[in-house]
This record gives C-alpha cells, structure tokens and sequence, in this order.
C-alpha cells in the first residue's frame, strides 16, 4: 500500500536556465551529497541524475537488497524534491496511484483526494508484480504530465519523475511491463552486488550512524531543478553526433537477432541523455562518446530479440555492444 504522502507539490514556473558549468557543478554536489548515504552506485545515479536532467524517468532492474530504494530518496532528497513510494502489489488498483473522489458527508460534495503520484519523484517498487491495468495508469502520468480522473485531467507537479523497480529474477506472480510502457523509461539501469570493499563500507556506515535512516541534505529546489533541466536544453548537439544517434537505432531495425528494434523514440532519448551527460561533465557540446556511454542503458531495453536469439541466450545489451564496434562512428567535433 503507498505509503503516506503530504499532497501534491506546487507547480514550479519554468526559471531561466542555469550555465553549463553550475549545472555541472551542482550535479556534482546533489552526487556528493547522494554519496554519503549510498555506497558503490556512482555510476548509476550519475545517469539517473543526467537522466531527470534530460526529463526521463528511470528503470531499475535487479535484484532485491541493492539499496534501490535507498538511492531514489537520497536522490529526490539532495535534489529538494517532494518523495513518495509506492510498493506494488496484484490487489493494486489504479486509484491508488491517481487518487480518488471522496465523498464528504459535512459538505454533501466529492472531494479529490490526490494519489502518491501526485509528487516530484515517484518510486514504483516493483512494478512488475502489480496487473498491467495498474502499471497502465502511468502511462499517462509519465507521458504527459498529468492524470485523467473520473473524466478531469489534473496537471502534476513540476518536476516529475517516475524511478520503478523491477525484479529480473522472479516470474511467478509478476506481470511483465508491456513495450508500450517500457518506451516509456529513458533509460533501464542494474546497479550489480557491491564488491567486498564496499559492501563492508555499507555495514561500517550504518553501525557508524546508529540508525536505520541515512540523512540526506538538501542541495537545490525544484525551481533550481527546473532552471537545471532549461540549462541541459539550451545546449546545442552537432548535426553529425545526431546522425549517430539515428544511425545506431537505425541499426537495431535490421539485425539478425532482433525481432524489434528502437522507435524513433529511442534516437530521441539517446541524443538527450548524451547532452545531459555532456552538460554534466561541464561541457555545451555532445561528443560520440557520451551517446556510447549511455547507448546501452537507453536502447536494449527497447529491443525484441527472435525466438532463435532468446534461445541462444543473446541478450539485448550485447546487440547494442556489438553496433557500438561495427556503426561508423563520426570525427569529434563541436557543435557550434
């Protein structure tokens, strides 16, 4: 059951956009920041930051215990952003994510009580054990930024943002997120087990703090957020680094082992996380390495292997390794 919320956060109007170098730099504080709570995931919150600066939402695969969770409050807390989470479950029902009209017997009227999504970061955990008609009542929140309840179509704050999880290992009781749904996550990112080290660094901090929780201070405001995700917009990406990004989804289309491959959508969102990723190592130009680092995390999970494929254990990431090598890759360049 969502667990409780304090209402829907006020719309923010959209700030002038912030340079290129304070975006970069207070990426790297909200990273900092998030890093005194979480141990041995940089590389993933950094493309989860580069991701909400790009307006997308993210996708967690992997197991149980990773300290997903823990990662999206500590994030939606250094970035100032209101947080609620929803734990999915079968008997989940769509109005328990969108909300509901109450019926108020001391006015004799209905009242709109708003649902969990109504707030700046939303995790689903676990989203693959709800029904496809609960997981489709996000469709429309992740999409457009509102809801449509009981034939009114209420705005959500700004900004919003959906982190899911989603458990790889277990099938029995889940319901697989359908293509149309999956689309729509910018990108899909597996955290893996943390390695001895960090491990005992996790057991270390939390022996240290003498508590369950792990504080997280805040370093911006969704109005910072906003001015942020303007400055990521401003930045201008060369024609040629955009015919990249065309030419590898391109290239999905037509491989052997693939019975789908990548929607325009995915050339899209490749070419806005590669700007994002750029902008937070501090530069307004997009180079072909930025859209390989994240081609993987943004197109595989928008791949259909064939039947031959599957069962020959290929895996869509490796198709994506595979064209990164064999997709010409254009000269570095700066765009102007």
């Amino acid at each position: 059951m969502p667990e409780p919320t304090p209402g829907p956060t006020p719309t923010v109007p959209t700030p002038a956009p912030l340079p290129v170098a304070e975006v970069a730099a207070l990426g790297e504080r909200v990273l900092a920041e998030v890093g005194t709570a979480v141990v041995g995931m940089r590389g993933a919150l950094r493309t989860a930051l580069a991701t909400i600066l790009a307006g997308g939402h993210v996708l967690f695969e992997d197991v149980p215990g990773l300290g997903k969770t823990l990662a999206a409050r500590s994030l939606a807390s250094a970035l100032g952003l209101d947080f609620a989470r929803l734990q999915c479950t079968p008997d989940l029902l769509p109005a328990d994510i969108t909300g509901s009209s109450v019926f108020d017997p001391a006015t004799r009227t209905f009242e709109f009580r708003p649902g969990p999504v109504f707030t700046g970061l939303f995790l689903a955990d676990e989203i693959n054990r709800t029904a496809p008609k609960t997981q489709s009542a996000l469709l429309e929140a992740m999409a457009e930024r509102q809801v449509s309840i009981e034939g009114t179509s209420r705005p959500l704050p700004r900004p919003f943002h959906v982190l899911a999880t989603s458990n790889p290992v277990e099938y029995e009781g889940t319901y697989p997120l359908p293509e149309a749904q999956l689309d729509r996550f910018m990108v899909r990112l597996a955290v893996g087990y943390p390695d001895a080290a960090q491990e005992a660094e996790v057991l270390a901090r939390r022996l240290a703090r003498r508590q369950e929780a792990a504080p997280v201070q805040r370093v911006v405001d969704p109005a910072t957020v906003l001015a942020m995700q303007a400055g990521t917009e401003a930045v201008g990406v060369d024609p040629d680094v955009v015919r990249y990004c065309v030419d590898l989804a391109a290239a999905t289309r037509g491989h052997r082992d693939l019975e789908v491959g990548a929607s325009p959508r995915g050339s899209q969102n490749l070419v806005l996380l590669a700007r994002a990723v750029a902008v937070l190592d501090g530069r307004d130009y997009v180079l072909p390495e930025d859209v390989k680092q994240v081609a993987v995390p943004v197109l595989a999970h928008r791949l259909t292997l064939t039947p031959t494929a599957w069962a020959a254990a290929a895996r869509p990431e490796d198709v994506v390794t595979e064209l990164l090598r064999t997709v010409p890759t254009p000269a570095t360049v700066r765009a102007s």
